[in-house]
């Protein structure tokens, strides 16, 4: 298996990862003034890194004055959010009872293997994360995995390899 970010010390993690401030600022700048609008900055700044990082933070409080703690509650309460790096695709696999008894863990294992990370993980390349979830509400294609907002169901772990596959550009 390659080597996840879980195996990764949180230095080497920071080394891998380049934030541009001035783009942190640029959506930062967009609601300079406005009032309420702590959650659609998040998505703004989730849709630009794959997560929000730690010096997004820092500047949401320094220019909107909003505490840090609660742009961390926020933040970590919406699944859309996430305060760890995800990769360019996040891979969700749904264990819902549908899925689950049509072969659910199947197509885990195979996202596995296929991605290279278990479960709650993300690639040392950042091109990959993989995700289980309990519902993706969409219980008659089960089982089913979605990718960046793009649902594929009735999936067999030969499909989901050749998805992958496509997607790693193979």
């Amino acid at each position: 298996m390659e080597r996840g970010l879980a195996d990764m010390p949180n230095g080497e993690i920071r080394e891998k990862i380049m934030v541009d401030e001035a783009k942190i600022d640029k959506i930062i700048d967009k609601y300079v003034g406005q009032r309420g609008v702590l959650i659609q900055l998040l998505l703004d700044m989730q849709r630009e890194f794959n997560w929000i990082p730690r010096e997004a933070i820092k500047r949401i409080n320094e220019k909107l004055k909003i505490p840090e703690s609660e742009v961390y509650r926020v933040a970590s309460f919406y699944t859309a959010l996430s305060l760890e790096p995800r990769g360019k695709y996040l891979v969700r696999v749904c264990k819902g009872t549908a899925c689950y008894v049509r072969g659910a863990e199947r197509i885990v294992t195979a996202a596995e293997r296929a991605i290279g990370v278990k479960a709650g993980e993300t690639t040392s390349d950042f091109k990959f994360t993989l995700q289980t979830v309990n519902c993706l509400g969409c219980c008659a294609l089960g089982p089913v995995v979605e990718i960046n907002g793009k649902y594929y169901g009735l999936l067999t772990p030969k499909a989901l390899n050749e998805i992958i596959s496509h997607l790693r550009g193979e």
